[in-house]
């Protein structure tokens, strides 16, 4: 499984990084959402997961431009971290195309909770090891 995690905060892809290591998944990073659509440009991705508060373009607005794309990569699953607890910050995301929204600090059994939701549904093309 390839995986894109859009994230500012470089501890928190390491260690996003290293539970998903422990499952056989490989993950890219990208430090902002401009280089987060960038790469899903230049590369298939099983599943992006997504930050919401980054300097320069936030995580919805990038959810939306992927959401926009004339390609089949409009549909690639989008799980949402954030750290924002707002009582309605999980509906926004889901209305602003986000398939599954996680609270940091990130549980490994919550990340692969949620992939597991993806691949049930049939969101996701591959499985975890």
């Amino acid at each position: 499984m390839n995986i894109l995690f859009v994230e500012d905060d470089a501890m928190n892809r390491r260690v996003v990084r290293d539970m998903l290591m422990v499952a056989g998944a490989s993950m890219d990073e990208a430090p902002d959402a401009e280089t987060g659509l960038a790469m899903i440009d230049a590369n298939e991705y099983d599943i992006v997961l997504m930050d919401l508060r980054m300097p320069g373009m936030d995580g919805l607005t990038a959810i939306r431009h992927i959401r926009a794309r004339p390609d089949g990569k409009a549909n690639v699953p989008v799980i949402v971290v954030t750290a924002d607890t707002a009582l309605d910050i999980c509906r926004d995301c889901i209305d602003q195309g986000a398939d599954e929204v996680i609270l940091k600090p990130v549980a490994m059994n919550k990340l692969f909770d949620a992939i597991g939701r993806l691949i049930a549904r049939g969101n996701s093309k591959m499985m975890l090891n």
